[in-house]
């Protein structure tokens, strides 16, 4: 058995930076949550609807561990990253850095997790383990699925080795800083052009502004796309809002990452930059609720708004990217 002390689980949203929370700060880096999604350039957006999926996905950040692989890059942090396809390995893999005295994050499929509220499938979860004895795991998750939780080893197991979308191989990582850590004030403005750059430059119509486009467009349309409306449109409108997002489809974390910003950088584009996304985040939160309420009240009404709003903060998120990446 093995339990590291002066781990602590903050109240935090998002599953990423919850670990990377818990790992940064046992290596004596301490930086708010909004922080460390804003510098590993968390923010995206995606709008899918694959053959076979039973309702279209919005997703709001860049794909699962692309924000850990960007902050580590950023601040020159070195990253050791393992996967196996090997069960006695995975733990090896583990149990080795924790007997060591370092945490461990872990992405995983959190449908296997004992604590976790809501059982779907999800394999890009992420959570930061920092203690085990012979029959549960210690983890530190979000602050809405219970902050510091503990889980049987038998479902950890399956769910690091849980295969289908965005699953990993038993990934498992850890963090360590440079001799000379990087000043992480000088890499916020590099954070912020890189993400506003991919923003405008999505490759395909599904994401990016152009994504929100698209959304705007299909969305009225959702109460004859969903095989049970009332069940499908809440659920997609919780999770946007709360579904480990931070609300608002992350975009108030990213508008508190900014704003953090301009305490740093006296620029106006950044404030023009942080209003922006302080409207979007409002319009956001207006949108899942018109969701919500269009799949309670069977009213396409509330959808039509919708898609109204999200044009909008097509040409607002646009606006807004744009005067991020000249800065």
């Amino acid at each position: 058995m093995t339990i590291l002390k002066d781990v602590e689980a903050r109240g935090t949203h998002h599953c990423e930076t919850t670990a990377l929370g818990v790992l940064l700060r046992h290596e004596g880096l301490d930086l708010s949550e909004p922080m460390l999604f804003g510098l590993g350039s968390g923010l995206s957006f995606v709008y899918w609807d694959g053959k076979g999926m039973a309702f279209p996905f919005l997703g709001g950040r860049v794909r699962p561990f692309e924000l850990t692989r960007n902050l580590a890059a950023r601040l020159g942090l070195t990253l050791t990253v393992k996967e196996t396809t090997s069960a006695r390995r995975a733990w090896e893999n583990v149990a080795a850095p924790i007997d060591a005295g370092r945490p461990v994050g872990l992405q995983l499929d959190c449908y296997h997790l004992d604590y976790f509220r809501s059982k779907v499938h999800f394999g890009g979860h992420v959570v930061a383990m920092y203690g085990y004895d012979e029959h549960e795991a210690h983890l530190v998750d979000t602050d809405q699925q219970g902050g510091a939780v503990r889980t049987g080893r038998a479902g950890l197991a399956l769910a690091r080795a849980e295969r289908g979308p965005m699953t990993a191989r038993n990934r498992s990582f850890t963090i360590a800083l440079p001799a000379r850590p990087l000043p992480w004030q000088d890499q916020v403005i590099p954070a912020i052009r890189d993400c506003a750059d991919a923003f405008l430059s999505a490759p395909i119509a599904n994401l990016g502004h152009r994504g929100i486009e698209k959304a705007g467009a299909k969305v009225p349309g959702w109460l004859s796309r969903a095989a049970e409306p009332r069940r499908d449109l809440p659920q997609a409108a919780l999770l946007m809002e709360s579904g480990g997002t931070g609300g608002a489809l992350f975009r108030a974390l990213y508008r508190d990452f900014l704003d953090e910003c301009t305490r740093l950088v006296d620029d106006q584009t950044l404030r023009t930059g942080h209003r922006l996304y302080a409207e979007a985040a409002v319009l956001w939160t207006d949108v899942s609720a018109l969701i919500a309420k269009a799949g309670e009240s069977g009213d396409a009404a509330h959808l039509e708004r919708a898609g109204a709003i999200l044009h909008d903060l097509s040409r607002v998120e646009r606006a807004a990217m744009r005067a991020l990446r000249r800065l």
